[in-house]
């Protein structure tokens, strides 16, 4: 009895961010945000429970449109998340510290002086970037999983 030619299926293609020419007067709806962005349409559902100065346009029927405005705080909120490594807590945080329109213009701010002794002593650190946080992520959970196996 012949067998059936086997079938090869293929991976789906890594999606790429769209490039949006000109956004419409109405703004984007949601998928085509997420397209623009590179992310699926419920990250940015999240994104907007998560960070409080995050309000696209809502119409009546609860249909969401993003301007301008709200792509650039994306992209804003996508490039800490995602390329600088930041949780979701830490990208607030530094959100709060620099303001919202100097991070999105992307020129540097100085940091408030530290106002105790132990914020005094954490300023003089470096800075670490993006891709060191992310090294930084790698080598604490390799020590996590040794110590868990060490427990065992």
């Amino acid at each position: 009895m012949p067998r059936p030619p086997s079938v090869r299926r293929r991976k789906p293609a890594p999606q790429k961010p769209a490039t949006i020419t000109a956004i419409p007067e109405r703004g984007l709806k949601i998928g085509e945000a997420a397209r623009a962005l590179g992310v699926e349409t419920y990250v940015l559902r999240f994104w907007e429970t998560q960070f409080p100065f995050l309000k696209p346009k809502h119409t009546r029927t609860k249909h969401r449109f993003y301007q301008e405005k709200d792509l650039d705080v994306l992209r804003l909120i996508k490039r800490l998340l995602h390329d600088e490594g930041f949780t979701i807590v830490g990208a607030n945080k530094h959100i709060k510290e620099f303001g919202i329109e100097a991070l999105m213009r992307g020129k540097p701010v100085a940091k408030p002086a530290p106002t105790s002794p132990a914020e005094h002593a954490s300023s003089q650190a470096p800075a670490i970037d993006g891709q060191a946080r992310r090294v930084l992520n790698e080598v604490r959970r390799d020590l996590e999983s040794i110590h868990k196996i060490l427990e065992d």
